[in-house]
């Protein structure tokens, strides 16, 4: 089996929702052209606002709008699959955060953020409407499984127990991780450890700064960033190989010797 390249894509979405087509275009057209077969973007990148506001709800779409309808464009084009943050249309003037990953036949998978960022002086249930539990999204590409969440389902491992659990050898997280103190910390070891706790990849792709902390990387089984972007927009591309993920799990079982399962509630 060969190596699978990803490509995470570090960009700023803004209110301009075409303008953000546009550069997402421009994006998975690099990524594609560096060898990518699989490319992720940001949380919210169809559309994003800070501080959030009604506007959010102003400029959801659904899951066949134009949004979705340019990221399979894409996939056909350069025969990749890509995965990004989409503002979904809900009712009574609220949204979900959602992520949809598509290849050239359209949507092969759809998650929907089930931890809302309610901490650190924010509160994103104010305009957006939490995911159903248990979720696992998961497709499988090159003879890998992804799994999917968002931002700040990082910091709730069970729910990266439930995506093993349905098979994935590799995470990926959009995310737009808002800056703060030792927020960059946060990022960098929660990413770690959800890849050696897992034994899975982990692709994470952030906002840049100043809203963002940047940093989006791709991390092996083991803990260790093969592949990473500073501050600043751009792309990091790393090649996964499932051979890899099964190697670190015959060595380091740990899926296998766990006692706990993970239990909704």
């Amino acid at each position: 089996m060969t190596a699978l390249a990803v490509a995470v894509c570090q960009f700023a979405p803004t209110a301009d929702r075409a303008a953000n087509r546009e550069r997402i275009a421009a994006l998975v057209a690099t990524a594609a052209g560096r060898g990518a077969r699989l490319v992720v973007l940001p949380e919210y990148s169809s559309y994003f606002v800070e501080p959030m506001d009604a506007s959010l709800a102003e400029n959801a779409e659904d899951l066949d709008g134009p949004f979705a309808a340019e990221l399979r464009r894409l996939a056909a084009a350069f025969d990749v699959v890509v995965v990004a943050g989409l503002v979904e249309r809900a009712g009574a003037g609220r949204t979900r955060n959602t992520l949809v990953a598509l290849d050239a036949s359209g949507i092969v998978a759809v998650y929907r953020k089930q931890h809302l960022y309610d901490a650190f002086g924010q509160a994103e249930s104010t305009w957006i409407e939490q995911g159903e539990v248990p979720q696992a999204a998961t497709f499988a590409l090159s003879g890998l499984t992804f799994g999917m969440m968002t931002c700040y389902d990082l910091r709730f491992p069970e729910v990266a127990r439930t995506l093993v659990d349905a098979g994935a050898e590799a995470i990926l997280v959009p995310a737009e991780w808002v800056r703060g103190p030792l927020k960059e910390h946060h990022w960098t070891t929660l990413l770690a450890a959800r890849a050696i706790e897992s034994t899975a990849y982990v692709v994470a792709a952030d906002h840049p700064t100043p809203i963002g902390v940047g940093h989006s990387a791709v991390v092996d089984p083991q803990g260790v960033v093969v592949a990473g972007v500073g501050t600043g927009e751009g792309i990091a591309i790393a090649e996964l190989d499932a051979s890899a993920v099964a190697t670190v799990r015959e060595v380091n079982p740990v899926l296998r010797l766990r006692r706990y399962g993970v239990v909704p509630r």
